[in-house]
């Protein structure tokens, strides 16, 4: 049995200077680092289709849209990458952000327990956020959270429709999300 040692909390300026220089991406969850896997040709497409889709309601108003490489500084002691973000305010740190409007993150097998529980708590704890966007990779689903006032509200799109997106103000329609994708309308029963 191996010995027992410490666990180290690192701040969110430690982690920067370490994610500078590593070879792999990494995650700063409460003051520790976690690795994050490469992600399937679904998610990829996903995430393209929804950016795409964004950016081009967001041009010239002001709101800039970041994929998967922007760093998104939660509190001192967290960061992640979210698969896409929105940002409307000022915001201008060079390698993270601090403010968006919209977090979209896109579902699979091994993420979707965290982008559920873990980062649907921390996210709303950011006060410029105006809405979550849960995005199923293996099937056409959409799920949205919205601020309003204190409280949240809860959207699920199933199939067919649309997601409201309040910054840039717009709709998702989800035979636009899942353009250029082969999934079913409704889960497979393995997976569910």
């Amino acid at each position: 049995m191996g010995a027992l040692r410490d666990l180290q909390r690192i701040s969110f300026e430690a982690y920067l200077a370490l994610e500078e220089k590593a070879q792999a991406r990494h995650e700063l969850v409460d003051g520790v680092l976690y690795a994050m896997a490469g992600a399937s040709s679904n998610h990829n497409l996903l995430v393209t289709n929804v950016s795409g889709l964004l950016w081009n309601k967001a041009r010239g108003s002001g709101c800039r849209v970041f994929s998967s490489d922007m760093k998104l500084r939660v509190d001192a002691f967290t960061s992640y990458y979210p698969d896409v973000m929105v940002v409307c305010e000022t915001d201008k740190a060079e390698y993270y952000k601090e403010r968006p409007c919209l977090l979209v993150e896109v579902l699979s097998p091994s993420t979707e327990a965290t982008d559920r529980r873990e980062k649907l708590a921390k996210y709303r704890q950011i006060p410029s956020l105006r809405a979550y966007v849960l995005i199923d990779s293996l099937s056409r689903r959409v799920e949205a959270y919205y601020r309003e006032g204190q409280n949240w509200l809860y959207l699920d799109v199933m199939g067919e429709g649309s997601v409201p997106i309040p910054c840039p103000e717009m709709s998702l329609c989800l035979d636009e999300v899942y353009e250029g994708l082969d999934v079913p309308y409704e889960r497979p029963a393995d997976e569910a």
